[in-house]
């Protein structure tokens, strides 16, 4: 890589939105977050975005992803070339198509200079406010020309451990940099490390009873996993390091010495072996709790890295570009360390230089989940200012 252009670069010339636009951005956000697409339903989703690319004249192609990511369709990728005598560049950009498990049906409104769903659950901004902003960016430049390639990339199966990246092939791409809107946090910052995860299944196996005339003839399940959990290191361990219990599911009726419990845990870390440590902990917490005298259960766990994490270099090439372009958009740039993942994750493990921004929207996979107006159309125009701003700096050719 080469190191980027001096400080002294200029911004981008601010792209300023057009009314027409920006009216065009909020309706077509809204009709995207009503067409529900938790993870691995993403189809209906995802013809609604072939088509509005179709309309604009460009060749969409759908991978082969779905299977392995266990979606009903795959990843798409759009192409957008550069203007006559652009730079010999190709940026990616790229956003998912689903979201987690709706908790009620979506229905976008605008409330108070802000899109929320009418009802008690997600509105599914993470991640559709990009893919409204990577539309309406397509648009444009195919109205306006851009400095460079530009590939569009929407991706299936984010939410479930990033599984429609991790199946891409990354020889479909032109591009060796890009970029992902998936931060919800204030537009502005800019993730330059994001965890390495591992995720623990476990299964208890105990002995059936009835509860009432002969428990002590039992070995409940239930119980040792209760007792491993309570041992377990679980929040947050230190400032780069969580773990979590997610689902616990076990017995079969109330008079019954539970036979059988099931539990999954995560762990995620900046730093790998402090993530290995965690794990390991967690492990033996539940082989200890197995073996006591009043659980004696039968037990199997399997542990499974799901994604890897990334620190991004001082000088990182894409991360000066963001930074101009955030500048020239009016915002001030902020490198932050993250405990979520992104595409960003999947991709770096490609090879590829990617970079997740901040894009604005509030409390993603919970009810009362939001995006203001003024952060969907901002993060608009910081997507328009990077392909000038990534053609101002000294970039790694294409491959």
């Amino acid at each position: 890589m080469q190191p980027p252009a001096t400080a002294s670069a200029l911004p981008p010339a601010r792209p300023r939105l057009r009314d027409a636009e920006r009216g065009r951005l909020g309706e077509l956000f809204a009709e995207l977050c009503a067409i529900e697409s938790p993870s691995g339903g993403e189809r209906a989703c995802a013809e609604r975005v072939k088509a509005e690319l179709r309309a604009l004249g460009l060749e969409v192609h759908e991978d082969g992803a779905g299977a392995e990511a266990g979606s009903e369709c795959g990843n798409l990728l759009a192409r957008i070339p550069a203007q006559t005598g652009g730079a010999p560049l190709s940026l990616l950009l790229c956003a998912h198509l689903d979201t987690v498990p709706p908790q009620a049906p979506v229905e976008p409104v605008l409330l108070d200079g802000g899109w929320e769903s009418a009802n008690e659950g997600i509105l599914g901004a993470d991640n559709k406010a990009a893919v409204a902003v990577l539309l309406a960016l397509a648009r444009r430049v195919l109205a306006e020309g851009a400095p460079c390639d530009i590939e569009l990339l929407f991706t299936v199966c984010e939410e479930r451990s990033l599984a429609g990246a991790r199946a891409l092939d990354a020889a479909s791409l032109r591009s060796d940099f890009g970029y992902v809107f998936d931060h919800a946090s204030p537009i502005g910052e800019i993730v330059v490390a994001s965890p390495c995860h591992f995720r623990l299944d476990v299964e208890f196996r105990g002995a059936a009873a009835h509860a009432g005339v002969r428990p002590e003839e039992g070995s409940s399940a239930i119980l040792a996993a209760a007792r491993a959990v309570a041992d377990m290191p679980l929040g947050r361990i230190d400032v780069e390091t969580t773990a979590n219990v997610g689902r616990i599911e076990g017995g079969s009726a109330v008079n019954v010495v539970p036979e059988r419990c099931t539990l999954v845990a995560e762990v995620r870390s900046l730093r790998e072996e402090a993530a290995e440590a965690a794990v390991a902990e967690i492990v033996d917490c539940v082989h200890e709790a197995a073996n006591l005298p009043d659980c004696d259960c039968d037990v199997d766990v399997s542990v499974r890295r799901s994604f890897s994490g990334y620190t991004l270099p001082a000088g990182t090439p894409a991360v000066a570009a963001a930074e101009l372009a955030l500048r020239g958009c009016g915002y001030s740039p902020t490198r932050i360390s993250s405990g979520g993942a992104s595409d960003a994750n999947a991709l770096i493990a490609k090879g590829l230089e990617v970079v997740n921004l901040a894009n604005g929207t509030e409390r993603p996979h919970e009810p009362g989940e939001r995006v203001g107006t003024a952060a969907l159309e901002g993060m608009l125009e910081v997507a328009l200012a990077l392909p000038g701003a990534v053609a101002a700096q000294t970039m790694p050719p294409t491959r």
